[in-house]
């Protein structure tokens, strides 16, 4: 089973939204979790709008990137192109991504599109894993 990271600059939004997306669809395939540059708290936005297509992420809690070693992860994934802030474990890991996704943080009115290009995303990444997963095994 592949390891994920999902890294924003605060663990508030974005990455809050890839972690559920990712539990919710990849059960089986990935375990996962989120972290920030700095630790803030999740923002009710980003749980009002996940919970509106049924997923529930009040129990995640926001937490920092340096609570974690990048040797515990095969995949590392930054959401607000705060990967030239990682430190170059985090960038070497077997796959790095940074999808550079606008902050709804700043225009909470874009937190839908947002969430919805996360689901996309998310769900080309769990397929490429599975993927993975059948040509090694």
């Amino acid at each position: 089973m592949k390891r994920v990271m999902f890294v924003c600059k605060k663990n508030s939004a974005r990455s809050q939204m890839a972690e559920g997306f990712a539990k919710a669809m990849g059960q089986g395939i990935i375990t996962v979790i989120s972290s920030g540059l700095e630790a803030s708290q999740v923002r009710p936005e980003a749980i009002a709008t996940m919970k509106a297509i049924g997923i529930d992420i009040t129990d995640q809690t926001s937490k920092p990137l340096s609570d974690f070693k990048p040797e515990a992860f095969d995949v590392v994934i930054s959401l607000c192109g705060c990967g030239v802030n990682l430190p170059a474990a985090w960038i070497l890991r077997d796959v790095f991504e940074d999808w550079q996704l606008d902050d709804p943080a700043e225009q909470p009115e874009i937190f839908p599109r947002v969430r919805d290009e996360i689901k996309t995303r998310v769900t080309q990444l769990i397929e490429s894993l599975k993927t993975d997963v059948v040509s090694i095994g």
